[in-house]
């Protein structure tokens, strides 16, 4: 990627957002457990949740090895998380693939426009939809086992 891409890729807004994750910790005893991989990038996540009494995410831990892009996703993931049941996490990862593919708006999710840069770049769209990927699958084991 030429340097002026990448400045306009890697704004500050974006770049601070990577820096949230540190509020996420994964250590400890989760509810739920799960690890996604994006295929076009190789960014892994591992996110852990424990359940509110709507079997919604209560609580979440997070791990990202992505490029900043995909650590700027999980934060804007995870600012926002709490309540968000496998319904409102399929709506929502439609709605964002939808944008990303520059068939529908900016979706409704708190600061997703901060990834609007990477909206050209399509290989990062595998990083940014991770944290809604791994919430999806996590929240489906769940019901799964009831």
């Amino acid at each position: 990627m030429p340097p002026n891409q990448a400045a306009k890729l890697y704004t500050p807004d974006l770049l601070s957002l990577a820096t949230e994750l540190a509020q996420y910790s994964l250590s400890g005893n989760w509810d739920l457990l799960t690890e996604v991989r994006s295929r076009t990038c190789g960014g892994m996540l591992r996110l852990g949740i424990d359940l509110d009494s709507g079997d919604a995410i209560g609580r979440l831990g997070l791990s990202v090895s992505a490029c900043a892009v995909g650590q700027a996703a999980a934060a804007i993931f995870a600012r926002s998380a709490a309540g968000l049941n496998l319904e409102a996490a399929t709506v929502s990862l439609n709605a964002i693939e939808r944008w990303l593919q520059e068939k529908a708006d900016l979706p409704d999710w708190p600061a997703i426009q901060a990834l609007s840069p990477a909206r050209e770049h399509t290989g990062r769209h595998g990083a940014i939809v991770l944290p809604w990927k791994a919430s999806i699958q996590a929240l489906s084991k769940e019901r799964d086992t009831r």
